[in-house]
């Protein structure tokens, strides 16, 4: 009976490395690949954004199928922060007290801003000047993206290991930086 059971265990040992984790590294590469392609995406969207100070539909719609193609789906947010520039008076009533002084303060506009202005309520093409979000140099624009699916070397992993790793996103890309031209 002992030799029925050992025999039965490694069966089951053996089906396990040679089927399961191979499939459950094959999966992380994918994982991996989808990692860098993601970054990939995020940065060149970030930069282009960011090098021309405008934001178009056609631009994003790119932007999202690039990421979508890995055949995981998204949650993307997106940041503009408006530098604003207000003049220091002693007495707000009388500009003839200026202090020689500005202060800098930053004005957010964020992802339903945005996009609001890209897609307005409105049957204007897509190559329309209205549908251009615009920005200052100075102003900064970020973009962050993350999964929200559990990605198929996170299910594998999962069924591995045993445990369960939750909603925490595998695919997660904080990108920005500082608006370098106004090209419109």
């Amino acid at each position: 009976m002992s030799s029925a059971v050992s025999k039965f265990v490694a069966v089951l040992l053996a089906v396990a490395l040679l089927f399961v984790y191979p499939a459950a590294e094959a999966y992380q590469k994918q994982d991996d690949l989808s990692r860098l392609v993601v970054y990939n995406a995020v940065t060149q969207f970030v930069d282009a954004v960011r090098n021309k100070g405008y934001l178009t539909p056609v631009m994003y719609q790119d932007f999202l199928q690039e990421i979508e193609a890995t055949g995981n789906a998204f949650d993307v947010q997106m940041e503009h922060l408006h530098k604003k520039y207000t003049p220091v008076y002693a007495d707000a009533a009388n500009p003839d007290t200026f202090q020689n002084d500005v202060d800098v303060s930053y004005e957010g506009f964020y992802t339903a801003d945005i996009l609001s202005v890209i897609y307005p309520d409105n049957t204007l093409p897509k190559d329309h000047e209205a549908r251009k979000y615009r920005m200052n140099v100075g102003d900064f624009f970020k973009v962050t993206v993350r999964n929200i699916n559990r990605t198929a070397g996170t299910i594998m992993l999962d069924f591995v290991s045993g445990s369960v790793s939750g909603a925490a996103p595998v695919l997660a890309f904080p990108y920005g930086g500082m608006v370098l031209n106004e090209d419109y």
